[in-house]
């Protein structure tokens, strides 16, 4: 039996490159080179899991044709007959969200599933360094874009009939936003995203106390320090220095896989996680826990 066997929506799902073996992302202290693996973006990871999971009627949305393509390309690798539909545009774009859903929901007529990966990590810039051009473009993309998708998506699961387990409550569907361990503490230099982040979470708590009678869970995931795309960048040492830091602290001494995080995403919108709601769970190999 599938373990997620409705219709999903996953934003920020065109990145991504092919993931390396497991024995790559496990360096020693001090760690070495960890940005020479090429990793799945998130949202790439969690449309793959999704899939692996039964889900075969995915709705794909990111700002890149060929990112989106790309990923496409994968799911059929894994599945021929998967019905995978794939939507170019903004997620700050409120009519361009709204449209998106409602062609999901013309085309399948529900919505069960909804990951929200899309967003961006800025400047590391201290409050008084960075411009308000950059705190709006990170707040936007972050918390805004997730506030949208997330309306969006509530919207169109209020419209599904309540189901599920004869022993469990109905419930019309689950959403889960990708926020970051930063949105759990603060760290220096980095002040716009802790920011978005933390709004994120907020965002998930409020609406999951609102929707809880109404049968839609809203969670989130909070990745420490993943191998992905946004975080590889080998011509730019200054930028990969403080990632060197962070891996110092993580107790598990590696770096996270995009996968690891999607394996998150797919429990919480399982059934398996029916009476877990609002939280903000922490896949960061134990970096939040150490403090």
């Amino acid at each position: 039996m599938a373990e997620l066997p409705g219709v999903a929506l996953i934003t920020g799902a065109g990145s991504g490159k092919s993931s390396p073996p497991l024995h790559t992302l496990t360096p020693v202290h001090p760690p070495e080179q960890p940005w020479l693996n090429l990793t799945p973006g998130i949202g790439q990871a969690v449309a793959l899991a999704f899939l692996r999971a039964g889900c075969t009627n995915l709705t794909l949305i990111d700002m890149s044709t060929p990112g989106l393509q790309k990923t496409q390309s994968l799911l059929t690798e894994i599945n021929s007959s998967a019905n995978i539909t794939l939507e170019t545009g903004n997620t700050t774009d409120a009519s361009f969200i709204d449209r998106a859903v409602e062609n999901l929901l013309t085309k399948h007529g529900r919505l069960d599933y909804a990951v929200n990966c899309a967003g961006v990590m800025g400047p590391y810039l201290s409050t008084i360094d960075d411009s308000i051009e950059s705190l709006d473009h990170v707040m936007n993309v972050n918390y805004k874009g997730t506030l949208l998708c997330s309306r969006a998506e509530i919207r169109a699961m209020l419209r599904n009939e309540p189901s599920g387990a004869e022993d469990i409550p109905g419930q019309r569907g689950a959403i889960v936003h990708i926020a970051s361990a930063y949105g759990l503490f603060g760290a220096p230099r980095v002040t716009s995203y802790c920011a978005s982040k933390g709004a994120i979470l907020q965002l998930t708590r409020a609406d999951a106390v609102d929707y809880s009678p109404r049968g839609i869970r809203i969670n989130a995931v909070c990745p420490g320090l993943i191998s992905t795309p946004a975080t590889f960048d080998p011509d730019k040492a200054e930028t990969m220095k403080p990632f060197e830091e962070i891996i110092g602290k993580h107790p598990m001494g590696r770096w996270g896989r995009a996968s690891e995080v999607a394996d998150a995403c797919v429990f919480l919108c399982s059934g398996k996680a029916s009476f877990v709601q609002g939280v903000a769970l922490p896949v960061d190999g134990g970096w939040s826990a150490a403090g």
